[in-house]
């Protein structure tokens, strides 16, 4: 099942989408769900066309936890050696932005890059201290991430706040996928400025993730709860590179969908 958020002429809603992606968004429809999409779904009888509706971030998370350096020719290209247990970092929650918002290139930067990855949502009950299975359990669906990264300021710092944190620095969506096995998956990132003429600057498999995704999200529970709704941003693939004002990103998943912003500079 496909769990969108999105905006429609008498407000907000989370709905399921339904049809095939593959077959273009005309084709496509969203049903109405009646509050949240944890636990059994009631629907209202609404539906639009996809086409008649936004879509906004799938989620809104009290807070987005991210690993890095979890692929080893990532690491190896930013000259870092693959860390022993996972790196964690968090992007707060008002970093988070849904498809087609832009990404604001700020003025303290001059390399902001893209960072395509595989994020994971977290369903009902959440997840605390939890073993491999209960971690599973705790997974409600996946999605499409980019951990937009000020690199010049991220290298500066010395840690990485500032450089992962800035507003519209974390766009997730188009919807969030229950049900699938994500152990070996294609992620892709393309850029460029004709919708016709994208370039791919990172094409990866999540078979090759250091930690894989339920290890994850054990690891992060002993550290800190995760509550329903939160995101993990399992690390990305070699292969980012800078964004520029005019430039758009998409990030494509297998078996979940695209992810596409246009860069703007900060207004």
């Amino acid at each position: 099942m496909r769990i969108a958020r999105f905006a429609h002429a008498k407000g907000m809603s989370f709905g399921a989408v339904e049809g095939e992606p593959e077959a273009g968004p005309q084709g496509l429809t969203i049903a109405e769900i009646e509050g949240h999409p944890f636990g059994k779904l009631s629907f209202s009888g609404a539906r639009w066309a996809l086409s008649d509706v936004r879509l906004l971030s799938p989620i809104l998370p009290s807070k987005v936890v991210c690993v890095g350096r979890n692929y080893a020719d990532h690491a190896a290209e930013l000259g870092n050696d693959v860390p022993k247990e996972p790196l964690l970092f968090l992007k707060p929650s008002t970093s988070v932005i849904g498809p087609r918002d832009a990404i604001r290139l700020p003025i303290f930067s001059k390399q902001v890059e893209h960072e395509a990855e595989l994020a994971v949502v977290i369903g009902a009950p959440g997840a605390r201290r939890a073993d491999r299975a209960a971690a599973e359990r705790a997974i409600f669906g996946y999605t499409c991430a980019n951990d937009v990264t000020a690199r010049d300021l991220q290298r500066s710092d010395g840690q990485w706040t500032r450089a992962k944190g800035f507003d519209s620095f974390c766009p997730i969506g188009p919807w969030i996928t229950t049900g699938l096995d994500v152990s070996d998956l294609e992620i892709r990132c393309e850029v460029g400025r004709n919708p016709d003429e994208m370039e791919v600057r990172q094409l990866g498999r999540t078979k090759d993730m250091v930690f894989d995704v339920p290890g994850l999200v054990s690891y992060i529970s002993h550290v800190m709860t995760l509550l329903p709704g939160d995101v993990v941003l399992t690390g990305t693939p070699a292969g980012v590179s800078p964004l520029v004002e005019g430039d758009t990103v998409a990030v494509r998943i297998e078996g979940i969908g695209e992810l596409s912003n246009p860069v703007v500079p900060v207004a």
